[in-house]
């Protein structure tokens, strides 16, 4: 067999690589139905499906008694005044449709995948669910039983529970991003509730829109004939009363014991802020720096060089009205104190030696890297549109977070780490035991 020399990869070179410097996502349109909501269209791709996602103001921000968001977003499949849940989800599976029923703190929706010419037959069993959905009682209680086991699973799960219990001592048992539910709570939910939260929220309450993939004038006109000529009251509290925390000394360790668990799950971090806030990009630089990605400095310290534990990350999650930095891994029980102790070093040689320029530069172009491959699909841009248009962003929020990773310098890592990331300032929560 003859090997052509010149074929042969030299693995010892570095393939080459470019730098991403800019980004420009693809347009959106947006069409105003007939009763004045909202269309937001990206027509991008040649396989014949779409996607089309119904975003309404009825996360748990809006809920007036724990669980009824959930359960009300949920029970959208359960029965219809023409269907049964049984006969819904036949319709669906005839038709080729994928669906999901998303729930969060600020907001619900459904997402449906289906191809493009049998969109008007999908809206039709759409339509259904969110103007007739009837909420019964036999299968809320069964939905209520399902959930309670899910429960009781997760609440043997040490890195569920400290999850929990950290965004709890974030924000407040009683604040909806600190809140988590309950069996107490689950169990005396009340059906009139959840039909009332769906009456307002989302059989009445506004919706926004979103169609993309293969998307042309029949597309439209479908979604136009299905939402454009209902009546949309929009009668949405969105101002709920909030109780935060009183303001105790934050490095009290919480401590949630499981003696009969040979790991501990540990969350480390504070509140942090919106994609709003003018340190928003530069933060993130921090951020994968510290634990975003497989080559930070929390997985080459805890992971790599001490072995205590197969995984640790960073990651800053943002809401609509704030957000947290959060530092989670799970050790074995003796590691518990040694696993705190290393992180806190990692957070204050951010604060007190400069970091390289290769390191920074190799994070940088990381980050831009993953963000140009998070574009594949006319349904990933639909998704960075849809952050834009749901949380009031400039158009050109993308571009500023290239430009912003860029423009990050080792001095300003610094800086930002000394400003938001002061140790005293850091919430414990241990679950497990030490």
């Amino acid at each position: 067999m003859f090997i052509d020399e010149n074929m042969i990869l030299d693995r010892s070179q570095s393939p080459d690589y470019q730098i991403i410097k800019s980004v420009s996502l693809p347009p959106i349109h947006t069409v105003i139905l007939g009763n004045g909501l909202p269309l937001h269209v990206i027509n991008i791709g040649e396989q014949p499906v779409v996607k089309i996602e119904c975003l309404f103001e009825a996360g748990s921000w809006y809920e007036k008694n724990a669980a009824e968001s959930f359960f009300a977003t949920k029970m959208l499949q359960e029965g219809t005044a023409t269907f049964t849940s049984s006969e819904i989800s036949e319709r669906l599976e005839k038709l080729g449709a994928f669906i999901e029923l998303a729930h969060s703190t600020d907001k619900t929706g459904i997402v449906v995948y289906c191809l493009d010419r049998m969109l008007p037959r999908v809206l039709e069993v759409i339509q259904e669910m969110i103007f007739e959905a009837t909420i019964p009682q036999k299968e809320l209680d069964e939905l209520k039983n399902i959930t309670l086991q899910h429960l009781k699973v997760n609440e043997e799960k040490v890195s569920w529970v400290a999850g929990n219990r950290f965004r709890e001592e974030i924000f407040g048992y009683k604040h909806p991003y600190g809140r988590f539910q309950t069996e107490t709570q689950i169990t005396g939910l009340n059906a009139d509730n959840v039909r009332l939260f769906y009456e307002q929220h989302l059989q009445r309450g506004p919706v926004c829109i979103f169609l993309s993939g293969k998307v042309g004038d029949k597309e439209i006109k479908a979604v136009e004939d299905v939402f454009g000529a209902r009546k949309m009251s929009g009668n949405v509290q969105n101002s709920p009363v909030i109780d935060t925390p009183a303001k105790t000394n934050p490095q009290t360790r919480t401590l949630v014991e499981k003696e009969d668990s040979v790991q501990s799950a540990i969350r480390v971090g504070k509140e942090m802020f919106t994609r709003q806030h003018p340190d928003y990009f530069k933060m993130q630089v921090v951020n994968e720096i510290l634990g975003g990605y497989f080559g930070s400095r929390l997985m080459k310290n805890i992971r790599e060089e001490k072995g205590l534990t197969y995984g640790i990350s960073s990651m800053i999650y943002t809401f609509r009205h704030a957000g947290f930095l959060t530092i989670g891994t799970d050790v074995k029980r003796e590691f518990t104190e040694q696993t705190i102790n290393e992180i806190f070093k990692e957070i204050r040689l951010l604060q007190e030696v400069a970091v390289s320029a290769t390191e920074l530069q190799t994070v940088k172009n990381y980050m831009a890297g993953e963000f140009a491959g998070s574009l594949n699909t006319a349904f990933d841009i639909a998704e960075k549109r849809k952050i834009l248009i749901i949380e009031n962003l400039p158009e050109d929020f993308y571009e500023q977070y290239i430009n912003a990773i860029h423009a990050t310098t080792a001095e300003e890592i610094m800086e930002l780490s000394q400003k938001h990331l002061a140790v005293d300032d850091m919430k414990v929560v241990v679950c497990g035991g030490y």
